[in-house]
């Protein structure tokens, strides 16, 4: 039967069917403003993320998040609005024009590595030698490495060929020390998980609990994203999207199985010839007069075309790390991979291919968990979950520097930079009960891109951890009488926003450490 459109004048022809019939039934602009009014955000609502695969229901003190998994039409439902935001790219101001313009002749790639609940730094980026800091000596210098009481562990500090010394469980990423460089001795002037945990992901601090402004990845999504897919990421990690476009928004997931279940087509099928005729009446009716006078009828179909093409383009091969074929034995073998799951090695599988796969330009993940460990666990859990994900970057990196960017002549690490953080670190002294409780001070890792690799910057003080205050432009120590400033997380995406040139546009009102780049 052929029905048609009184508002605009269009046509669909659909088998004689009581859904098509349904379907057909007040057809045109009155159907797809159902359809805006259905995805259109509530006012005064925000949402850590409005393009995601999960839904979220709380977090705990941990920063552990406790998920249950949508369905595909919930995904589709709030896709519609979120990714339709590429419609407003056309609009974006001149300094995120001009950036996109430069990171079009060296294009940028950005993965958020996040170990989550608060790393003990002794143990990893910025360790002691436990001959000089003595159980003997702690009345003068108020640190207590502890290396004797690991368990499983000889307690040795690692020194690289670099330079660089790290603490007894870095693992792998020590074989990477001229890659990387180490910020030690910032201040997250914060004790509580989500306050320092959100400060690092926006860098600004939080108001109370909750964050302020849009992500430092959605950011640079939003300045330097082209026509990737899923141009920003984030598995089992927080993204805010505050004032920037919606294409930016975190594609939130808390699996690789997640991410498959969205990207794969959904049973039952239409038949071909049907999705076909619905997909032109769609698209006829974001035509008409009514529709293209609505930046959000506008937005919301181009989120349908980036949904339909997300899912039609086959993109969940690059991800089913379960699967035959030469690509995905490399990756399980390299990464230890042995499931679509939530772990460390498959979300640093999982962010190497949406990089190199040209399918996002930001993600973020979860490189592990379990490591607020207050009690007398920190002598079995705290060391081996650190090293775990360490681990797992390390892999990252080598993915990363074994595969050639495209034209370039250069690898993907070459392209991409890789940031480790938690949201503060633990005390210099153990606890009465075996473990340590929250500490200001923290250290966190860059590698690849434009990273001045085998590099410290700054250094925590050797009476109690304190931070200290440096140099910006040497990253030696400085004091703030003669201009020297104590590095914070503003700091450290401020120089990443430099680097691309969207250093006004995003004004953090924190300089960079121009010390971190190689070419600043």
């Amino acid at each position: 039967m052929r029905t048609w459109s009184r508002s605009c004048g269009i046509s669909i022809a659909a088998r004689s069917s009581p859904a098509a019939r349904r379907w057909s039934r007040g057809a045109g602009c009155s159907a797809a403003a159902c359809i805006s009014r259905a995805i259109r955000p509530r006012p005064g609502v925000r949402s850590a993320s409005a393009f995601s695969l999960t839904q979220t229901s709380s977090l705990t003190e941990r920063g552990e998040r406790h998920v249950r998994p949508t369905t595909r039409r919930t995904f589709l439902k709030s896709a519609l609005f979120a990714a339709g935001g590429i419609a407003t790219m056309a609009g974006a101001g001149p300094l995120v024009r001009l950036a996109r313009a430069g990171g079009e002749n060296w294009p940028r790639y950005y993965i958020f590595a996040y170990f989550s609940g608060g790393w003990d730094i002794l143990l990893g980026l910025d360790p002691r030698d436990p001959r000089t800091f003595t159980n003997g000596n702690l009345r003068q210098t108020l640190i207590q490495p502890g290396y004797e009481l690991l368990v499983g562990s000889d307690g040795r500090p690692v020194e690289t060929p670099s330079g660089l010394t790290f603490g007894p469980y870095i693992g792998d990423l020590a074989n990477h020390a001229a890659r990387l460089a180490v910020v030690r001795g910032m201040s997250m002037e914060t004790l509580t998980h989500e306050v320092g945990r959100r400060r690092f992901l926006t860098g600004k601090p939080p108001t109370g609990t909750q964050a302020r402004g849009s992500s430092a990845l959605t950011w640079l999504a939003a300045g330097l994203s082209r026509d990737e897919a899923m141009p920003h990421v984030a598995l089992q990690t927080e993204s805010y999207n505050v004032d920037q476009p919606n294409f930016a928004t975190a594609l939130s997931a808390n699996s690789v199985a997640d991410m498959l279940r969205v990207l794969r087509p959904s049973n039952p099928r239409l038949e071909d010839r049907l999705d076909r005729q619905l997909d032109a009446f769609l698209a006829e009716v974001s035509d008409c007069p009514e529709a293209t006078r609505s930046a959000v009828w506008q937005s919301a179909e181009a989120g349908r075309l980036r949904a339909r093409d997300m899912v039609t383009r086959g993109l969940d091969r690059l991800f089913d790390f379960t699967a035959a074929g030469p690509e995905m034995e490399r990756l399980r073998g390299h990464y230890g991979v042995r499931a679509n799951d939530s772990s460390p090695e498959a979300q640093a599988a999982f962010a190497a291919q949406a990089i190199c796969g040209g399918v996002s330009r930001c993600v973020s993940l979860q490189a592990t968990g379990g490591l607020d460990t207050h009690f007398v666990d920190w002598t079995t859990n705290q060391g081996p979950n650190q090293r775990r994900g360490f681990n797992a970057i390390a892999r990252l990196i080598e993915d990363l520097a074994s595969r050639e960017h495209p034209g370039t002549g250069t690898s993907w690490l070459d392209h991409t930079v890789i940031v480790g953080f938690s949201e503060f670190s633990r005390t210099a002294l153990l606890n009465d009960r075996g473990g340590r409780d929250h500490a200001l001070t923290n250290a966190c890792f860059l590698a690849g891109g434009n990273i001045r690799g085998g590099t410290v910057i700054g250094a925590s003080s050797d009476v109690g951890l304190a931070p200290q205050a440096i140099d910006f432009g040497t990253g030696a120590l400085r004091s703030s009488e003669d201009g020297g400033q104590v590095p914070r997380p503003e700091n450290v995406l401020q120089t990443l926003f430099h680097d691309a040139g969207l250093d006004e546009a995003a004004d953090l009102r924190a300089d960079p450490i121009t010390a971190l780049l190689r070419l600043a």
